[in-house]
């Protein structure tokens, strides 16, 4: 009984402690996957003028953007109570999280949070993985994305149009490239893995980016690893025009990107 009481006085803090954390994250699930070890990516702040981002970065490599955005007003939005409220009966599009071949499945944004949005299975491939990032109906989440700041700096000849999604612990999409574009975290952390449109990275198309951590990523020598980072809330990842990219959500992560094109 005294072993048991033990027990329970090291266990109960951390329970409470891991729900303060989930509750002080808008009501969504903190995860245990690790961040990288060093930031690879560069950083800059609110101070760099238009001018210098377009000479510095917005052709030639990634940075992550701190102070440029408040969007405090739109993660008020984003909780998982009032997303629920607001949009819990709206269908939304899944897609599989592999690189090429996309199914898609649509179903109710409450089945979506309340049964599918879950930590990611290290054995899972791909093409079994659903995640809901991308397919979002302008015209329905509207009345939420007109409360979200975009990042102030401008690529001549571009227009930017909006994804949002919510992803659980572990989960993410494996390497693949597009245009230029702006990615932010509003709950949660995202870790990125970058690679130089001349730089192919070694990969599996149906194999998830947990797993290419766990497999490939360790047999990688130095001079072959990718960029890589971690972005929090209040932090933006620019990343330029046919860079390869893998994202993994750290936790369960509410998180938007602009795509310019």
């Amino acid at each position: 009984m005294a072993a048991t009481r033990r027990l329970l006085a090291v266990l109960l803090p951390l329970a409470w402690a891991r729900a303060r954390l989930a509750g002080g994250a808008g009501g969504w699930q903190a995860g245990d996957v690790p961040e990288e070890q060093r930031c690879t990516v560069e950083r800059a702040d609110g101070s760099m003028s238009p001018a210098l981002f377009l000479q510095r970065f917005a052709f030639s490599r990634p940075v992550i953007l701190r102070g440029v955005t408040d969007n405090s007003a739109f993660r008020a939005l984003c909780t998982r109570q009032k997303l629920l409220a607001a949009f819990g009966e709206r269908l939304v599009r899944l897609s599989t999280a592999n690189t090429y071949s996309y199914r898609k499945v649509d179903v109710p944004f409450q089945e979506y949070v309340e049964r599918l949005l879950k930590p990611q299975d290290p054995a899972a491939l791909g093409s079994d993985t659903l995640y809901f990032f991308g397919d979002n109906n302008f015209t329905e989440w509207g009345s939420l994305f007109q409360h979200y700041v975009p990042p102030p700096f401008r690529i001549p000849g571009t227009s930017g149009a909006y994804s949002f999604g919510i992803a659980g612990s572990g989960s993410g999409v494996p390497f693949h490239w597009h245009g230029p574009g702006y990615s932010e975290v509003i709950f949660g952390r995202k870790r990125w893995f970058l690679y130089p449109p001349d730089k192919t990275p070694h990969f599996h198309p149906n194999e998830t980016t947990l797993a290419w951590l766990q497999h490939t990523y360790p047999t990688l020598p130095p001079a072959e690893r990718p960029l890589e980072c971690t972005i929090r809330p209040g932090e933006v990842l620019y990343f330029p025009d046919r860079w390869w990219h893998a994202t993994l959500n750290l936790d369960t992560s509410v998180f938007i990107s602009t795509f310019l094109g």
